[in-house]
């Protein structure tokens, strides 16, 4: 039997990980993607202030991820939304439901009480499979 392998995604395209981690790992037919902001991967800028430009550039970023790794939205299997208010679930919602589409991901969210950059308002990880 053979030993389970892992392996770091790395691309150019890649948003920069902030901290001593990767943005993703792949594990088997499994991938692990780290908790994803709303930084522009091309210019490090925050994409915008608001929850809607946020929660876009964030499933941008993840999009990113796991195309690296060989898979796609339509493969994840959970995610975690990380929330500075809950009163942006709504439009976060919003968001999430249009780039899912009738995938419906397991999903956790919860009110944190900050994120690593302070006009940061969302942060959202997820886990998907290679086909």
């Amino acid at each position: 039997m053979s030993q389970p392998t892992h392996r770091p995604v790395t691309a150019d395209a890649l948003p920069k990980p902030v901290g001593p981690y990767s943005p993703g790992m792949v594990f088997d037919r499994l991938v692990f993607v780290s908790g994803q902001g709303a930084a522009d991967p091309t210019t490090g800028q925050m994409a915008g202030l608001d929850i809607v430009s946020q929660t876009e550039q964030v499933f941008r970023n993840i999009r990113t991820i796991l195309e690296a790794a060989g898979t796609d939205l339509s493969h994840v299997l959970r995610c975690g939304v990380f929330l500075v208010d809950m009163r942006d679930f709504a439009a976060m919602n919003e968001v999430y439901a249009r780039v899912f589409g009738d995938h419906r991901p397991a999903r956790t969210t919860v009110q944190v009480a900050a994120l690593p950059h302070p006009a940061l308002r969302v942060e959202i990880d997820a886990v998907a499979y290679i086909d």
